[in-house]
């Protein structure tokens, strides 16, 4: 079956989509999985030119047959989808036999995210060395700021804006946005930022090992999982169960579902909420309203214009 569409497509998701290198890898090889499956149908399927929509529903009765999730249906199903819609402005079809195809309804679990009091005991670390004073700064800005993994990753020094207690975050399809920090997390940063004038940089990566190399995912990731084991929590702590207590912190003091959206840097909070814009100024005021460690924000600001 003839797969040099294959290559077009994934440019197409990379430069005018601008999906993330996971996802573009994880369309291709949904779509490298559904090609095999048609090429063994009988009749064999020679040409995605050629596919029907029965064709493709006995692709994903078969994978569900087999076992496959619905959240991991939906993935291949989007996939197909994306990719006879592209087919059809290329003219290569003259409609999507992909259309009108549905995946099975999954469950949708919420994150569990952690209480007051864990966060709270989690961030009272005994910061005394370098990598613990480190550790505790990107555990607050998580918290603080609710940022995803990457992003926090990304962020350099000339990000944060110390007078206007605040980060410059790039998220998803390169979208720029800012953040406020909460008076907690300032303070955590400028006693990382303190200790990190003595490392011999690489460049300006705001969190770096000791030897200047900006911090790797896993490594985030792996310092986080041994500060929830050293705090003894009941629950394995990652950047992203940090990111889900910050919004359903917020949600729960301030209810006000269109700043949480912004402040995460989402399209959409759930699957049927609409990206909405919201001023800088609106945002940090429901922030300092709403944030349980925002509270000292005013003496940081104050000692920083001092």
């Amino acid at each position: 079956m003839n797969t040099l569409w294959f290559k077009q497509f994934e440019s197409y998701l990379s430069a005018e989509r601008q999906l993330s290198a996971h996802t573009v890898r994880n369309y291709l090889y949904e779509l490298q999985r559904v090609t095999k499956l048609l090429e063994l149908q009988s009749p064999p399927v020679d040409s995605w030119r050629d596919v029907s929509h029965e064709q493709l529903q006995q692709v994903l009765a078969h994978l569900h047959r087999k076992g496959l999730s619905p959240r991991s249906l939906s993935l291949t199903l989007s996939s197909v989808k994306q990719f006879c819609g592209f087919l059809l402005g290329e003219a290569v079809i003259q409609s999507n036999p992909a259309a009108s195809l549905s995946a099975p309804k999954q469950n949708k679990p919420l994150p569990k995210n952690m209480d007051l009091d864990s966060v709270t005991h989690l961030l009272e670390i005994d910061a005394s060395d370098p990598l613990s004073v480190r550790d505790k700064a990107i555990m607050e800005l998580f918290y603080s700021s609710g940022l995803r993994l990457a992003e926090l990753a990304a962020l350099n020094v000339s990000d944060l804006n110390f007078s206007d207690l605040q980060v410059k975050v790039l998220g998803k399809g390169s979208k720029e946005r800012l953040v406020p920090i909460g008076g907690c997390a300032m303070s955590a940063l400028q006693v990382w930022l303190s200790l990190r004038d003595g490392i011999p940089c690489e460049d300006e990566s705001l969190f770096v090992t000791m030897k200047g190399k900006r911090l790797a995912h896993r490594s985030i990731q792996a310092r986080l999982a041994k500060w929830g084991q050293e705090q003894a929590l009941n629950m394995r702590v990652h950047p992203h169960k940090l990111r889900h207590s910050f919004a359903t912190h917020m949600l729960e003091s301030s209810a006000d579902l269109r700043a949480v959206q912004e402040l995460l840097g989402h399209a959409n909070l759930s699957t049927t909420q609409i990206y909405t814009s919201l001023d800088f100024q609106h945002l940090a005021k429901v922030y300092d309203g709403a944030h349980p460690r925002a509270s000292r924000a005013k003496s940081v600001s104050k000692k920083n214009k001092d």
